[in-house]
C-alpha cells in the first residue's frame, strides 16, 4: 500500500511550524524597528519654510533671547510664532533689499502672514503645554535640541511615547536654573546630583506622578 506523505513530508511539517513562529515573530520585531526609524518618527528632519530661517544665526550668534519671538511660550501651551512686524523689527533697518527676506516684505505690505510649517509637531491625542514645561525648569533645547547651532531648524528629538516617558520618569537630570532655561545650547557639563535634586526641591517636582496617562492624554 502506497504511503500517503512522501519522504519528505516531515521536514516540510518542521519548515511550516518553524515559520509559524519566526514570521509573526520577525514581523513584529520590523514592526518595532520601523516604529523607532527616523523615517517613521521624523527625528533629524528638516522642514522646508517660507524663508531659510537661522536659530544658529539669531540666538547664539546675535544673543536674541527665545521669548522674543516665542512670546507665549511662558503662558500658553503654544509657544507662539512671530507677526511679520516682529521680524521687521530690525529687517526694516538690517537687509531690507535681501531677495531671501522678500517673502517678509511682501507678506508686510499685504498682511498675509508668512505659513511656517511646525517642526515638532505632535499627534492630536497628545496634549503637551509649553509653559508648564518652561516655568518648572525645563529647557528649550530638552526637546528641541542644541538650536544654536542649527542654520536651518530640525526636529532633534524622536518625539515618541518612549522618549517622553524616559524624561517624565526621571526629569532632574533635564531641569536648569530660571536663568539657564532659554539659554540656545544644552548646559556642560550635566548638574551634579546635589545640583539635580536642589531644582527638584526648587521646582516642586515629584517624578512619581508624572507617568500617568492622563498627564499627557485628557
Amino acid at each position: 500500500m502506497a504511503q500517503p506523505f512522501g519522504s519528505g513530508a516531515n521536514t516540510v511539517t518542521r519548515l511550516v511550524l518553524l515559520a509559524l513562529i519566526v514570521v509573526p515573530l520577525s514581523a513584529a520585531a520590523l514592526g518595532m524597528t520601523l516604529a523607532r526609524s527616523d523615517y517613521v518618527t521624523g527625528q533629524d528632519r528638516t522642514v522646508e519654510q517660507p524663508i531659510p530661517f537661522s536659530h544658529a544665526h539669531h540666538t547664539a550668534e546675535i544673543g536674541i533671547d527665545c521669548r522674543y519671538c516665542h512670546t507665549s511660550v511662558e503662558v500658553s501651551a503654544k509657544a507662539g510664532i512671530p507677526p511679520t512686524t516682529t521680524c521687521m523689527t530690525c529687517h526694516s533697518q538690517l537687509w531690507t533689499n535681501s531677495e531671501m527676506l522678500a517673502p517678509v516684505r511682501e507678506s508686510l505690505v499685504t498682511g498675509v502672514r508668512l505659513k511656517w510649517r511646525p517642526v515638532n509637531d505632535l499627534p492630536d491625542y497628545v496634549y503637551f503645554n509649553h509653559s508648564v514645561h518652561v516655568t518648572n525648569g525645563v529647557g528649550c533645547t530638552t526637546c528641541h535640541g542644541p538650536v544654536g547651532e542649527m542654520k536651518l531648524m530640525r526636529q532633534d528629538a524622536p518625539l515618541t511615547m518612549e522618549w517622553c516617558l524616559s524624561c517624565h520618569r526621571d526629569v532632574g537630570p533635564n531641569l536648569r536654573r530660571p536663568e539657564d532655561i532659554y539659554l540656545p545650547f544644552p548646559p556642560r557639563p550635566q548638574a551634579s546630583r546635589a545640583e539635580t535634586q536642589r531644582l527638584l526641591d526648587y521646582y516642586d517636582i515629584h517624578d512619581g506622578n508624572l507617568a500617568e496617562c492622563s498627564t499627557c492624554h485628557r
